[in-house]
């Protein structure tokens, strides 16, 4: 009985630790100016949509929300179509130097995007993807498709390959038993981790800064427009920013282990 009861009230606690700035965030955003700046109050008298609405209207959020999402979606796609053979191949496959690989592409995410933002910059102009969504879909993948490589593997690595062996055993080819068979059971798995892919591009704010100036996603937006704002325009470009994350884990919450094959055995 204390034991249930230490978890519970444990788990009550770190609830509240991450979700009272959260709470207030949101609270800031929907607070009128002026109950914002009245030092007599902790909670607003009122509540009001006006900032959220100034951010998507006036300063143009609607639209940056819109390209967050495009390159959010291609973004997904490219990294999907190069990471999910790959991932495969790294499960079923043994060759030389496979661990050297793994390696190799987490050590991508170790040099800091801004080391290589004048080469990149540079060649953007050149190919004429500087300020396109394209290019921004195409910085976003890169960053994202280690990630999709190394956790489709470990989807892939938590189906039995005797599945395949029998497919193959009545007449499937290896593509037809991956189609057939495999992808079908690896499904949640790779919603999920579609899901954290979307959420890495969501959060993503410095290649937009740099690649583009009229086509910004919603986080290079709001660091040149919102930051230069009062005070309740910044927690209205945190809440837009939060609560999309918050909504796509609550709703993914139940496959984030199967993301990484460990519940699809």
């Amino acid at each position: 009985m204390m034991k249930r009861f230490f978890i519970v009230f444990l788990s009550v606690i770190i609830s509240l630790w991450f979700l009272t700035p959260v709470f207030f965030i949101v609270l800031a955003s929907l607070t009128p100016s002026s109950d914002y700046y009245n030092p007599s109050r902790i909670f607003p008298s009122s509540l009001t949509l006006e900032h959220l609405y100034k951010l998507f209207v006036t300063l143009g959020g609607g639209k940056a929300t819109l390209v967050s999402v495009q390159v959010a979606l291609i973004s997904i796609g490219i990294s999907f179509l190069l990471g999910l053979p790959a991932g495969y191949a790294l499960t079923r496959y043994v060759f030389p130097g496979k661990n050297i690989i793994r390696l190799s592409m987490l050590m991508t995410r170790s040099i800091p995007l801004i080391v290589v933002a004048v080469p990149l910059v540079v060649l953007y102009m050149r190919f004429n993807l500087a300020d396109t969504t394209l290019g921004v879909a195409l910085a976003h993948a890169s960053m994202i498709l280690p990630f999709v490589v190394l956790i489709t593997s470990s989807v892939f690595s938590g189906i039995s390959v005797e599945y395949e062996e029998a497919g193959m055993v009545f007449g499937l080819s290896r593509f037809q038993a991956f189609i057939r068979i495999t992808l079908p059971l690896a499904l949640p798995g790779l919603a999920a981790s579609a899901i954290f892919a979307f959420i890495m591009s969501w959060n993503e704010v410095f290649a937009s800064s740099i690649l583009t100036l009229t086509n910004r996603t919603l986080p290079a937006h709001i660091l040149n427009t919102a930051m230069a704002s009062p005070d309740y325009f910044k927690f209205a470009a945190g809440t837009i920013m939060a609560v999309p994350a918050m909504i796509f884990i609550f709703f993914i919450r139940k496959y984030l282990v199967s993301m990484w094959g460990i519940t699809l055995k």
